[in-house]
């Protein structure tokens, strides 16, 4: 098997692309580093990468931030390394896929926020229930939706994965030593 059928390895850049359930793209990032693939997930890092948004705005990320997708989850989780500790901003998305373009999903509105302090908010569920109107998600997918929104906050309560204070100092280390090689 070429690299190429592997996909992208340590250190390589990958685009990232979110769609809403209808196709259409909503937000692009750009030159995302990965740091670790394996079968059902992908860890990278964003730092300062620019995003495009899907009526043409672009801004740039302020600080760096670990993301973490999986094959069989439906949320992805950004964990943002900032000053005063860890935010962590959770997508409801479906399962990602990876071809030669970009790291592809759908975003489901529906948003777990975690602040440094452990405070947990759940975000845009009136944009949740406008959409899954105008854009017919069905019953099972908000039943798979609000499954994983139990396990997802299952993960924050008891510091799993991407949750883990040893897990973001693992992977922001990893990214700095990648950078080091770079230079």
């Amino acid at each position: 098997m070429t690299r190429e059928a592997r996909g992208p390895k340590e250190g390589d850049f990958i685009t990232i692309k979110s769609y809403k359930h209808d196709g259409s793209l909503h937000r692009t990032w750009r030159d995302t580093m990965v740091l670790k693939t394996s079968e059902n997930a992908l860890i990278g890092v964003n730092d300062h990468t620019l995003v495009t948004e899907d009526d043409g705005r672009r801004w740039v990320t302020r600080e760096p931030a670990i993301v973490y997708f999986h094959k069989h989850y439906w949320f992805n989780i950004v964990a943002m390394i900032r000053d005063n500790g860890v935010s962590y901003y959770c997508n409801l998305a479906s399962p990602y896929v990876l071809d030669k373009e970009a790291l592809k999903y759908i975003d489901y509105d529906l948003d777990v926020k975690v602040f440094p302090d452990g405070e947990k908010r759940l975000l845009d569920v009136d944009e949740y229930e406008d959409f899954s109107h105008r854009w017919h998600y069905g019953p099972e997918t908000d039943r798979i939706l609000k499954a994983n929104v139990l396990t997802l906050v299952d993960w924050i309560n008891h510091h799993k994965g991407p949750f883990s204070q040893a897990y973001v100092d693992l992977w922001y280390q990893r990214y700095q030593e990648l950078l080091r090689r770079s230079h």
